[in-house]
């Protein structure tokens, strides 16, 4: 099991409960998915789509699905059917596997890095953030990279509001920024 699964059933659930006032256990928040998504721009070629997508499943541990485009635009040189993208939904087990090396391993390695924003909250339950390349996860080899790819990760919950999204992350370790005071 999880470290980071362990700690939530351990010690953060009865807290957030407390915390919360929740008077069942279900109204608990908790991780629900990880959904990761990686955009493409519309002049890359086949092999760099398929070494974003082959980095993607390898720091996810899934097959990405591909994402189409809906309907051509012109101005974007983008036709309908065209890859513009890949996206990975975590759930269960390697949604927590994938949490931790975010948390743990992943962030961390990022130069400069001061801490996650603290405006990604949807106020529904949701926390998204984007992250400027793949080569901060140990599991990327940086010199096998033949193109720099940014990807955006959204943390959806079962809290019903920002704040109780904001307390399972702090509780489960994600890095928030510290708050400006100026």
């Amino acid at each position: 099991m999880s470290g980071i699964k362990e700690k939530y059933k351990r010690e953060l659930a009865p807290a957030l409960r407390d915390a919360l006032g929740c008077k069942n256990f279900m109204e608990i928040p908790r991780l629900r998915k990880v959904v990761v998504n990686m955009g493409f721009n519309t002049t890359v070629d086949r092999d760099t789509m398929n070494a974003c997508t082959t980095d993607l499943a390898r720091l996810t541990g899934q097959k990405p699905l591909l994402i189409k485009a809906s309907k051509s635009i012109s101005n974007f040189k983008l036709r309908e059917g065209m890859p513009i993208g890949a996206k990975v939904t975590l759930r269960r087990d390697r949604m927590y596997d994938f949490m931790e090396r975010l948390i743990h391993t992943a962030l961390p390695r990022i130069r400069d890095f001061r801490g996650i924003a603290r405006t990604g909250f949807d106020g529904r339950g949701a926390y998204s953030f984007g992250l400027q390349d793949q080569t901060v996860f140990p599991e990327i080899e940086p010199d096998d990279v033949k193109r720099v790819q940014g990807m955006n990760i959204t943390i959806v919950t079962t809290a019903i509001d920002a704040a109780g999204t904001r307390q399972l992350l702090m509780g489960l370790g994600m890095p928030f920024a510290a708050e400006d005071s100026g």
